[in-house]
């Protein structure tokens, strides 16, 4: 075996560059996907910038990243254009880390460094919220609007409300429109703490209005995080004993929806990610691609899991390269699911085929019971909005998307698969009883009745859908007779 560096910037070459991107959130998503992209825009541009860390609670990783002089190598797997991907790069962009629960006076210092012109941030879903405990005199506030709030107003003062110096804001959050969820709470700590501004209080408040840009932003990449079983091998391969590595599939998308303030050209010219070949799109909004997402990625992976689980195939990668199961999943996501979305069909048709490949990543057994956890919830939201616009678009159901809703059915009825495996769906105790009880009668007919009328679970009675009732009684009807996966050619 090969003796192991530590790895540090004695040892490795690290990049000097100004620091311009504040990044609320250490972990293992910002630091394989945001600061890979930033990393990607120095080497194919003029960006030529760094990234300084604040750690958003009061433990986390900022000393571990100092002590690497904040070096660390991103796994990416996958495929890329048919291949399969393992690959090893060094990232070299965050200058440093700080934990503004011992450093405070070098993070509100953050604020007076001119080049400063981007905050980032994943500070889970929880983090975006508004804290009314926070006073402006807490060193920091807890909260994280509180402290971008503490931040905004020493650069206003430091800089005398000059528009020049006002931040771009991109939260990483996953939150449907994180920004305007940041943007008001960022209203609210203004308005709590008004006294505590005194006379700057109009002057900043129209400060932020008009010179600082909120955006909202839809991020799209799968993070392991670090990689346990192969650690001791990659770092053979590295040659560093580098204790940070962070493993992510080769996919990335970052959506960027424009703050309304600024156009999407001016956020292009600041920001220049598509220049440098990667998936960065900035637009005018987000919502189409979130659509996108939620029909073409969560939709067929919904459908599919009921559908490969009871033909007996238990790896997503396995039901795709399945001679039934695969000709299915294609037949729903690229005849059904696509005709649903409003963006031009070479988009669509990409971004479906990238989905594809992510699903058939050789390196990740992705079982498909893990996805099973609450179905009909998750159909509702990602497959009956398909189910509707198909019907009004092409005046007929689609036929793969209304089999996965009977096979979801079917899973809920539970008892044991061909070979022996038991069955054991999870959900909400209500829809839990209620499918017992349904199947308990042993007639379709009731079954398909009850699911269908069950308005806690679709807000609706699905019986308004014409036709639907019927397909699904008759592919229930079809999946006792012949199982899972006869029931399925039939509509291949």
């Amino acid at each position: 075996m090969k003796r192991l560096q530590a790895l540090n910037k004695r040892t490795a070459p690290k990049s000097v560059m100004p620091e311009k991107i504040i990044q609320f959130g250490e972990g293992n998503f910002l630091r394989a996907f945001v600061d890979w992209i930033v990393w990607k825009m120095n080497q194919r541009t003029d960006f030529n910038g760094s990234v300084v860390v604040v750690q958003p609670i009061e433990r986390g990783m900022a000393d571990w990243l100092n002590g690497q002089d904040c070096l660390y190598h991103v796994n990416l797997q996958g495929r890329l254009n048919g291949e399969a991907v393992n690959s090893l790069e060094r990232i070299d962009v965050i200058s440093r880390a700080l934990n503004p629960y011992s450093q405070n006076a070098a993070f509100m210092a953050l604020a007076d460094q001119p080049e400063i012109r981007f905050v980032i941030s994943n500070t889970t879903e929880a983090g975006i919220a508004f804290d009314p405990e926070c006073k402006f005199s807490d060193a920091p506030a807890s909260s994280y609007p509180g402290k971008l709030v503490q931040l905004l107003f020493r650069r206003f003062q430091t800089f005398n409300g000059d528009p020049s110096k006002g931040l771009i804001i991109m939260p990483c959050e996953l939150i449907f429109l994180n920004g305007h969820h940041l943007k008001e709470c960022i209203y609210q700590y203004i308005e709590l703490w008004k006294a505590d501004f005194g006379a700057d209080y109009e002057a900043f408040k129209e400060w932020f209005t008009n010179h600082c840009f909120v955006c909202a932003t839809l991020v799209d990449r799968i993070v392991p995080g670090f990689p346990r079983k192969e650690i001791a091998d990659i770092q053979q391969k590295i040659c560093y004993a580098d204790n940070l590595v962070v493993q992510a599939e080769i996919f990335h998308l970052w959506v960027i929806e424009k703050a309304e303030n600024m156009t999407c050209d001016e956020l292009r010219q600041e920001f220049p990610a598509d220049k440098a070949g990667l998936h960065v799109l900035i637009a005018e909004s987000e919502k189409p691609y979130h659509e996108r997402k939620v029909t073409l990625l969560n939709g067929p992976h919904t459908v599919l899991s009921p559908v490969a689980y009871l033909s007996g195939v238990d790896i997503v990668r396995d039901a795709c390269n399945h001679e039934v199961i695969g000709r299915y999943i294609h037949k729903v996501q690229f005849e059904e699911l696509m005709e649903t979305l409003n963006l031009p069909m070479d988009e669509l048709r990409q971004f479906a085929t990238d989905v594809l490949e992510r699903f058939n990543n050789p390196y990740v057994d992705h079982q498909v019971t893990s996805i099973m956890l609450n179905s009909f919830p998750k159909f509702c939201a990602r497959d009956l909005p398909g189910v509707k616009t198909y019907l009004e678009r092409k005046g007929e159901l689609p036929k793969g998307l209304v089999f996965g809703l009977a096979a979801i059915i079917t899973y809920y009825k539970g008892g044991k698969r061909a070979d022996g495996a038991d069955i054991t769906p999870n959900d909400a105790e209500d829809i839990m009883q209620l499918l017992r009880d349904l199947w308990a009668t042993g007639d379709t007919q009731k079954v398909t009745d009850g699911v269908l009328a069950a308005t806690s679970i679709w807000g609706e009675d699905l019986h308004g859908i014409s036709g639907l009732a019927e397909m699904v009684k008759n592919f229930l009807d079809l999946i006792q007779e012949k199982g899972m996966l006869e029931a399925v050619k039939t509509i291949l």
